[in-house]
């Protein structure tokens, strides 16, 4: 069925994704949005927008009714999933189809049978794919067969939601609880199973793609090993583990997995790779990857295109013998969280991000401007490197990562840098639990800034980022607090064309030679050099020396810091408070006292002494800023 017209079922980056290709091969679009994301790009993009509310909660991505009214209304005929959400929901598919709408996607019995994890382990071994062992309802007796450590799984949905590794059965049932609340926010179902657990296995997917006249091709494997909380970190393509009889065994296997389900458009087939290079099907992702770009990349192809002509009707536009792989693609995943706070998820408004400086293929889903709320997944855009090789690559990433920041708010930006770094990283002798084992790890420890970099945050403090000084000589003093909290107190002799900033025995002489918007040139004791800066009252974001950072104006008669001694429970991120316990409970440190939801990630508050609950502030289910006072610890009797 021949279609003109695509509503984007989707939000952020992969809207905008779409988008963009659509429009190039001459199809108008249409984009949907909460509240919450009235101001952002993809809905400025499409040809036509529809707000799908009735709030700003996720849940409005997740309202079927609502999406196919918006495409009755703008006479859209197809309908783009993106990924999460619905973008595997068998329902959904089916119900466009219902409506007349053409679904870019595969077949609802395809997304029905791949989509229930259970079910789609008992079609591979029909297939003859080996699958990891499990259960396929979770529960302590499976868990007891299986033997721990074991892995729950959410049936629906993917992207690391509703995961959770259980080392020892005492810890099964909390594990359950939360991984079902998880599952149920961002994938509308809490049911679970159970895998084994496959020990420093490495996490490698391969693209696939079908049409409707039975052609299948693979379009190479992804390395997405490098995990958090089992959700993706850094992927690349190829990987730099898998040789060519590896990969052609994969290969084939994925294919297999695909024809078992007489699969049409794009899809993933996601493999645990053990160390002994045996291999185990995971699942089927049956939508596009947030990792589609460096396969992109390294082929050549745009994805998106070749789904759209693949629900046209049209045949591959390739064979497998056809399709050709060059050089090295790497994609880093850049996050409104904080590494150095257990990757804590930030919320509030990007004060500054261009993108366009980045000299690399930037997808991304938010602006200078955008507000970021914590109702949606943390990542805001993906940086994406091709190079003629895998160091060419990384060398590349790491340079827009620096040169393009995202002020106003903490990202991963830092982090993923310093991982780049590691032997393990470096080595490719990383596994999927790899940074999950690096608590209290110096990479996990934030940096402190450099005396360079404190002396420009100084003089920007002092006379502002176009630096207007004054005429004549003043002598000013002022003391800088960083983003780990430590204190700087700083002298500053103003001159007539700088200021010299001293600290201790370390001198530097700054002198700012231009401003435009956020972007500064300078030069600094005879080197001239450039920064991107946002100052708001008293606090100045700055990046400078391939560092980012956050400073406030400490002032000189500020009372005491507060100092607590674990009485006081705070909220760590803004979110949903899901639960707290009661006053009058009892607690020991460590006990999970509350939990958040924010992003679609529950983190989890513990007690830090042993106690009893006297009074709390906040109710479940309502929503907290970052730093409310949520209880208070008194000691028991």
């Amino acid at each position: 069925m021949a279609f003109s017209k695509i509503l984007i079922a989707n939000r952020g980056e992969i809207a905008c994704r779409i988008i963009r290709t659509a429009r190039t091969m001459g199809y108008k679009t249409v984009a949907v949005f909460s509240d919450a994301d009235e101001a952002s790009p993809h809905v400025r993009m499409a040809d036509e927008a529809v707000r799908i509310g009735p709030g700003p909660a996720a849940e409005s991505y997740l309202r079927i009714d609502a999406i196919l009214d918006a495409a009755r209304r703008t006479h859209a005929n197809a309908v783009h999933p993106g990924y999460g959400f619905l973008s595997e929901n068998a329902d959904f598919a089916a119900a466009c189809a219902a409506a007349g709408l053409v679904f870019v996607g595969p077949t609802p019995e395809a997304i029905r049978v791949m989509g229930d994890k259970a079910r789609a382990k008992a079609k591979m071994l029909e297939a003859g794919v080996p699958v990891v062992p499990g259960a396929p309802l979770a529960s302590l007796a499976a868990a007891e067969t299986l033997g721990f450590p074991v892995m729950v799984k959410a049936v629906a949905g993917g992207g690391g939601r509703g995961m959770r590794v259980v080392r020892e059965p005492a810890a099964l049932t909390e594990a359950m609880d939360s991984a079902a609340r998880e599952a149920a926010s961002a994938f509308g179902d809490g049911t679970l199973m159970l895998e084994t657990f496959i020990e420093h296995g490495r996490h490698i997917e391969f693209q696939i793609f079908g049409d409707e006249h039975g052609n299948l091709v693979h379009l190479g494997e992804r390395d997405c090993t490098a995990q958090r909380r089992r959700q993706k970190v850094i992927e690349e393509s190829p990987s730099p583990v898998v040789g060519s009889a590896l990969r052609a065994r994969m290969a084939g296997a994925a294919l297999a997995a695909a024809r078992a389900v007489n699969y049409v458009g794009a899809g993933t087939v996601e493999f645990i790779l053990a160390e002994d290079e045996k291999f185990y099907f995971l699942e089927m992702n049956t939508r596009l990857q947030v990792e589609h770009p460096v396969t992109e990349c390294v082929t050549g192809l745009d994805l998106v295109e070749w789904q759209l002509r693949v629900a046209d009707g049209e045949r591959l536009p390739l064979s497998q013998d056809e399709i050709s792989f060059t050089g090295h693609a790497i994609e880093a995943r850049l996050c409104a969280e904080n590494p150095y706070e257990n990757f804590a998820p930030q919320t509030g408004e990007v004060q500054y991000f261009a993108p366009a400086d980045a000299g690399i293929r930037v997808d991304a889903g938010v602006e200078s401007g955008t507000r970021i709320s914590p109702y949606y997944d943390s990542m805001v855009a993906k940086f994406i490197a091709h190079g003629g090789s895998r160091a060419e690559a990384v060398r590349k990433l790491s340079a827009a990562l620096a040169s393009a920041p995202l002020l106003g708010l903490d990202t991963n930006a830092e982090f993923l840098k310093d991982l780049f770094q590691t032997p393990e990283f470096a080595n490719a002798r990383m596994h999927a639990g790899t940074i999950d084992e690096w608590q209290g790890a110096k990479i996990l420890q934030a940096k402190p800034p450099a005396f360079p970099t404190i002396a420009l945050a100084a003089s920007i403090f002092v006379h502002g980022i176009a630096g207007h000084w004054n005429r004549g000589v003043a002598a000013y003093g002022i003391t800088l607090r960083d983003h780990n909290g430590h204190d700087y107190a700083l002298q500053i002799l103003q001159q007539r064309a700088g200021v010299t900033v001293h600290h201790g025995d370390q001198a530097a002489e700054i002198k700012i030679l231009e401003a435009s918007g956020q972007k500064i040139w300078f030069e600094r004791d005879g080197v001239r050099g450039r920064a991107h800066a946002v100052k708001q009252p008293g606090v100045l974001f700055l990046a400078s020396d391939g560092f980012t950072c956050r400073f406030q104006e400490k002032p000189a008669f500020a009372g005491a810091d507060l100092v607590t001694d674990g009485s006081t429970i705070h909220a760590p991120v803004a979110g949903t408070l899901v639960s707290i316990l009661p006053v009058g409970a009892g607690v020991k440190s460590g006990e999970i006292i509350a939990v958040i939801e924010a992003m679609k990630i529950e983190t989890r508050i513990p007690a830090a002494m042993d106690g009893v609950i006297t009074d709390i502030f906040a109710a479940a289910g309502t929503q907290v800023k970052a730093k409310k006072l949520l209880a208070k610890l008194g000691h028991g009797a």
